[in-house]
This record gives C-alpha cells, structure tokens and sequence, in this order.
C-alpha cells in the first residue's frame, strides 16, 4: 500500500479538449479530468461500472443510443452507469469531473482508447 498525492500524478493530454490524471488499483480505477466547453464524448460502452461526479459546469448525459433525451449532471451531482451501457456526453462550459471505474479501464492504462484521441 502507498500513499498519493494528485500533485505528483502526470496531467495527460489526452487531446486538445480533454486533460486526465488516474490512480488504479486491481479493481478500480478513479479519474479526474478536466473539459474544455463543447467537447464531446462520442457513442460508447465498456464493460466497467461507471461513477461520474461533476464539480465544475454541465455534462450532459445521452443513453442507449436515444438522442431525444438527456440527462444533466451539476457541480455535486453523480450518476451511477452500468457497465456495457451505451452512451455519450457533452462538456457544456468548462467541464470539471471524476469518473471511477470498476474494474479499471484497460484501454486507458495501455492507451488504446482511440475513440477520446481524436
């Protein structure tokens, strides 16, 4: 067991709209990421359980492939998303925010997430 601070973490630029720091363990992983306004988080899944909790501007939420309806997280909001359940998100305004994963997100370790590269 360690201890670790956020300040010795690397900031990942994972593309010109979209910073991330994450800390994983054998079964979770927790991410802390910063949005610049207007990006978006295109259509997805994985299998791992998702826990979103927004600090700072809006994340909107859109599920199973339905683009009618949304969901709208605000600072102090979460969401608990099942794992293989389709969606994709929107940064509305400069978008502060953390996302845990149960298990880890492999595709982020080994970076093979080409869907957030773009």
């Amino acid at each position: 067991m360690e201890k670790i601070n956020w300040n010795n973490i690397p900031v990942e630029q994972v593309n010109p709209k979209m910073k991330r720091q994450f800390i994983h363990g054998e079964k979770i992983m927790i991410a802390k990421m910063e949005f610049e306004d207007g990006f978006t988080v295109p259509w997805h899944s994985h299998e791992n359980e998702q826990i979103t909790e927004v600090f700072e501007g809006v994340l909107r939420f859109w599920f199973d492939d339905d683009e009618n309806n949304t969901v709208d997280l605000l600072p102090g909001d979460t969401i608990v998303i099942p794992g293989n359940r389709r969606h994709k998100a929107l940064m509305i305004g400069k978008v502060i925010e953390t996302d845990t994963f149960a298990p880890p997100r492999q595709d982020w370790i080994d970076g093979s997430d080409n869907y957030l590269r773009k």
